[in-house]
């Protein structure tokens, strides 16, 4: 876990899927509350840092990855999927072929993060309804069948996104406390004061 200062603790965000299921315009909508057409595909990776502030009263600061989904930068990306405590894997509930790689992505992140990092699975653009092509149901057996938090959103009009983040920060507070609690008692202790020496 990263700090960006000595009192405070860093959690790390990725945002992964197919190239085009709305990562970007998911984080945009989160981050800045708004909503671009005709969004340029992300490059590589880019992200945002934001403070939060939780039910609780307590604040935190996330690091949110954007990734790139095109099979060319997801070698690049792998790189940093290391040291992540959350992850929202999206599809676009008009694609097919976006639902049917979650599985791939599933393996790929299995493969690089730790066993305590929290996974959701959000179906995307549900303004787009009429042209559903993977129903609800099917979202949520494939999130059943991996034991994930499931919710389907929509990055155009904003349904549920803040609730996506707002759930995943609870998880990842719940799960990761310990290390909360671990960095506080470090912060807390006096340094040990050398002994005096006489010459």
């Amino acid at each position: 876990m990263e700090s960006s200062n000595d009192s405070e603790l860093v959690f790390k965000i990725l945002l992964l899927g197919d190239s085009e299921v709305g990562k970007s315009c998911f984080l945009m909508r989160y981050s800045e509350n708004v909503f671009i057409e005709n969004y340029i595909t992300t490059i590589g990776l880019d992200y945002k840092l934001k403070t939060v502030k939780l039910d609780s009263g307590k604040s935190i600061k996330v690091q949110l990855w954007d990734t790139a989904g095109q099979d060319k930068y997801r070698t690049i990306a792998k790189n940093y999927y290391k040291g992540s405590h959350g992850i929202l894997l999206l599809y676009d509930i008009t694609k097919q072929s976006s639902f049917d790689n979650i599985r791939e992505w599933v393996r790929d992140i299995k493969e690089e993060v730790s066993e305590k990092a929290i996974i959701f699975l959000i179906g995307n653009k549900i303004d787009m309804d009429e042209q559903r092509k993977i129903t609800k149901e099917k979202g949520e057996e494939l999130a059943e069948e991996y034991k994930i938090p499931f919710f389907e959103a929509s990055a155009k009009s904003g349904e549920n996104v803040d609730e996506v983040f707002k759930a995943l920060y609870n998880k990842i507070c719940e799960v990761y406390g310990d290390l909360e609690r671990e960095k506080g008692s470090k912060l807390n202790k006096k340094p040990k004061t050398k002994g005096k020496c006489c010459f």
